[in-house]
């Protein structure tokens, strides 16, 4: 529930399409792309979520047990919650899921607005830094956040007026502190902490609501609309914080790092119990205090897809974590918690970041079960085309969106063009093609299946060779330098590698930028380097070639294939034992992708 970037999560697709895994798993820890809890300008996404792809501990503050006890214990259900039962733990084969979200008699539903403010008034006791700001992501298809600051007063004071569309959640950002915030037109409220110490000592209360109304009659009488709904607002920010000192703040309650070490049926006893809690934990705030409708739809269901993300993730992210086993076989019914009713589409986690990622990773996951994997042309087709069967309602168009992003950077470029084309039949109201638009024209010239840049660069030998002279051979792509310590270093793997396929349709082109033309002549007519050897004549990295490339770095390698289009810009290393096999399943791909490309519309 605390804060995580949201775009670093979105780039966490690039380590999880690297590898054959699903999407994100549920957990606190994070891959080097994601941002930690402490962080300048984070978005809205949930803390415990992360990517199989890359598994890295976080550092908290407390440290429970795994399964059995973790240490903080929910506090007693009272008899006014009890009447609204959570749900109870099924047997650790096969959980039941719980019940979609539905109304209380205790949450008080907020009436809709268009456009609106958030307002947020506070002091800081100790301020040790001279801003504080509340980061959110308008479109949960744009990486970008809208930042409102205010100034920090000399007495530690602030005023913040965030405009928002809308309920919808955000940070509050002060200093390397980051504190989850729920927003909506209405809410009105002081907040209070030391600057020492934001998330443990981080309070809320309403604006110009009388203390005693608030303490002695719990909202529920005597209150103007305005006043009840700033005290819901205050409640449910005091629950965000709350519940992640409780949960998110707690490994004993995370998938990462020890929990994911277990077997099959204590995993599943341990996600009963951390949802156990999670609910009643909810239900309990929902008695005793008033929370909007909005609220606590979306409080449910982060618990339900949390726990729906985790387990459709396990046996991924535990194949690739506990590396000393092989994949875990699981029992034939561990999956059929994903056929309960109303799981894929809810209408009320639509606020639910949680529920967009378990709704990519299951399209993910069902894609694959029809033996496709992510290196298969039509991988990404089969994902849009699934989505579009199966899911319904406004949470479509997100995770269309999503497999388009992927398909952008992943996949071919008339499959993503066709594919966005057809999207326009999903966003009428025109919400997020505009922002794909730009995402693909962003990706477009370095995709799968778009044109390498033509060159003609002088050999060794005192020659000039042109890419269109290796048409169709697979050419492998090889920038250099020698004044580099890593490019020197892959040398010795580059001249085994190039023998390997010695006779075969495939050509190594070792582009050097290095300025002294002599030093680069020298080391490849005396180390009589095997495979093509040029240099571009100057500019280095600032060279026209380097710009048509993209090239930031060196060494970059770069797979062409037989027709004269990118098969993959980031192929396995020269010295990766990984790279022999690539290269054999790139003879030919080219044309597969080809033959693949036809993509019909899925709504006619």
């Amino acid at each position: 529930m605390s804060s995580f970037i949201t775009y670093a999560r979105y780039l966490l697709g690039t380590a999880l399409l690297a590898a054959p895994l699903l999407g994100q798993a549920q957990s606190k820890a994070t891959s080097p792309a994601v941002v930690q809890k402490k962080s300048v300008a984070p978005s809205s996404a949930a803390k415990r979520t992360t990517a199989p792809g890359a598994v890295k501990k976080a550092a908290t503050a407390t440290k429970a047990p795994t399964v059995a006890k973790p240490q903080p214990q929910p506090q007693p259900v009272p008899s006014s919650a009890q009447q609204m039962p959570a749900a109870a733990p099924a047997a650790a084969t096969a959980p039941a899921m719980p019940a979609p979200a539905v109304a209380r008699p205790a949450v008080r539903p907020s009436a809709p607005v268009a456009m609106g403010t958030a307002v947020l008034t506070g002091r800081i006791s100790g301020s040790t830094t001279d801003s504080v700001a509340v980061a959110l992501r308008e479109n949960p298809l744009d990486p970008r956040e809208r930042i409102v600051r205010a100034a920090i007063g000399e007495k530690g004071d602030f005023k913040l007026v965030i405009p928002v569309s809308g309920s919808t959640k955000a940070d509050l950002v002060y200093g390397d502190d980051v504190a989850p915030l729920y927003l909506d037109n209405g809410t009105d409220i002081d907040v209070r902490f030391k600057g020492t110490d934001m998330s443990g000592t981080l309070k809320f209360k309403p604006n110009d609501v009388p203390a005693g109304f608030a303490t002695k009659l719990r909202n529920r009488g005597n209150l103007t609309d305005e006043q009840r709904h700033r005290q819901q607002a205050a409640n449910a920010n005091n629950y965000l914080v709350e519940a992640d000192a409780q949960f998110v703040e707690n490994d004993g309650f995370q998938v990462l790092p020890d929990n994911i070490q277990l077997y099959e049926a204590p995993f599943l006893s341990f996600l009963e119990y951390r949802r156990k809690h999670e609910l009643e934990f909810l239900e309990d705030h929902s008695a005793k205090q008033s929370f909007t409708q909005d609220f606590y739809n979306y409080a449910h269901a982060e618990i339900v897809y949390s726990y729906a993300n985790d387990r459709l993730t396990y046996q991924d992210l535990r194949e690739q974590v506990v590396n000393t086993e092989g994949r875990l076989k699981l029992e034939p019914t561990y999956y059929n918690f994903l056929r309960e009713p109303g799981l894929l589409n809810e209408p009320n986690a639509a606020q639910s970041e949680l529920y967009h990622e378990f709704l990519l990773n299951y399209v993910h996951f069902s894609v694959a079960q029809e033996k496709r994997q992510r290196s298969d042309p039509d991988f990404y087709t089969a994902s849009y085309a699934l989505a579009s069967r199966k899911l319904n309602g406004p949470t479509r168009a997100i995770i269309l969106g999503r497999i388009l992003q992927e398909s952008f950077r992943f996949g071919h470029v008339k499959q993503s063009a066709a594919m966005l084309d057809d999207f326009r039949n999903y966003d009428p109201k025109n919400q997020y093609y505009a922002i794909l638009q730009s995402d693909f024209d962003r990706h477009k010239d370095f995709a799968i299946g778009a044109p390498a840049p033509d060159f003609k660069l002088p050999t060794a030998s005192g020659d000039t060779v042109n890419l269109h002279d290796y048409a169709g051979k697979l050419v492998y792509l090889n920038f250099w330098k020698t004044t580099n310590g890593l490019c020197l270093r892959d040398l010795a793997y580059a001249q085994e590698l190039i023998r390997k396929f010695e006779g075969k349709n495939i050509t190594f082109i070792n582009i050097a930028l290095d300025e002294n033309e002599q030093a680069w002549r020298q080391l490849v007519n005396v180390k009589k380097l095997p495979g093509v050897h040029v240099r571009v004549p100057s500019g280095g990295l600032r060279s026209t070639l380097a710009q048509n490339y993209a090239l930031q770095e060196v060494p970059t390698y770069m797979l062409v294939g037989e027709d004269g289009t990118f098969l993959n810009t980031k192929p396995k290393r020269l010295s990766s034992r990984a790279a022999i096999d690539e290269i054999n399943q790139s003879f030919g791909k080219a044309s597969t992708y080809t033959s693949a490309i036809d993509f019909p519309t899925t709504k006619k």
